[in-house]
């Protein structure tokens, strides 16, 4: 398949050589990374869609995609198929598909969980808002990127799941960390309470397969000194994201935005910008009730 992806940086790159070694023909653009091996440089985005059956965008925000889509949606072919990966809010993602399919193309928005890791290692999960018709043409390509696509719905709907698992991920994270630092309070020993709580109710992704604790259950950012395998600042631009669409849909989200102020102090008033997501534990265990 002749694939154009622009957006090549940490997530980009690595899921564009994928495509490249299954065999696909992929030409790139990105305004600063350098294209991964196998990946023909074009001048700029409409050119890198030219021709293209399938163009994949990874891009840090919706006013960039909404720009983006503005150059390479009349340089496409009707009947390509336009793909965003990134991260955006849903009004982006729906005017974007909006924008497509009045020029005749299928539109999809398929934002990733699984990092930098699971783009290198072709093992992204695929949450997918769009038509049929285009969810079957690039399921090919998800099947190559990742290890699982999740057709949720219309246009947005792929951006809507992202958004509210996610604000589930910072709500329970930040749960598990104050669970650890009260328990460090009350001289209960770190593994014992994994041990308990990862069999127990408490149970969660956070706590047992991303346990902010170093040197407690599987191994985690924290066992690196909580080097980002998602950073704090990505948290919270997904968090500020499900208070956005929070806000257009009238939805009482008190937690979840009680996750927003705590994730926007911690990056932008207490160091947490470049640390992982779970570095959350040592800013509790340093603070008390007050």
């Amino acid at each position: 398949m002749k694939i154009g992806f622009i957006g090549l940086g940490n997530m980009g790159a690595p899921m564009a050589a994928n495509l490249v070694k299954a065999g696909h023909e992929v030409t790139g653009f990105d305004l600063a990374a350098p294209m991964p091996e196998g990946v023909a440089r074009a001048a700029n985005a409409a050119q890198a869609a030219a021709g293209a059956e399938v163009v994949i965008t990874m891009l840090p925000n919706g006013n960039i995609l909404r720009a983006v889509a503005g150059e390479v949606i009349p340089a496409m072919a009707p009947g390509a198929a336009l793909c965003d990966c990134s991260t955006v809010d849903v009004e982006s993602a729906r005017a974007v598909a909006e924008q497509a399919q009045g020029a005749g193309l299928g539109a999809l928005d398929a934002p990733v969980s699984g990092g930098v890791g699971g783009a290198a290692a072709g093992s992204l999960t695929f949450m997918v808002g769009g038509g049929e018709e285009a969810f079957a043409k690039v399921k090919p390509l998800f099947e190559i990127m990742g290890q699982k696509a999740v057709h949720c719905g219309g246009p947005g709907a792929g951006q809507a799941a992202k958004i509210c698992n996610n604000m589930i991920l910072g709500v329970t994270m930040i749960a598990t960390c104050e669970a650890f630092a009260l328990a460090d309070k009350l001289g209960l020993d770190r593994a014992r309470m994994f041990d308990v709580v990862s069999t127990s109710s408490g149970y969660s992704w956070s706590m047992n397969a991303y346990c902010p604790a170093p040197g407690v259950g599987p191994k985690s950012p924290a066992d690196n000194d909580y080097t980002p395998g998602f950073a704090a600042e990505l948290m919270l631009k997904d968090l500020r994201l499900s208070q956005q669409a929070a806000e257009a849909a009238d939805a009482d989200t008190p937690m979840g935005q009680l996750a927003a102020a705590l994730y926007a102090r911690f990056v932008e008033e207490e160091g947490g910008e470049g640390r992982d997501f779970s570095a959350m534990l040592p800013r509790f265990e340093k603070r008390g009730r007050g």
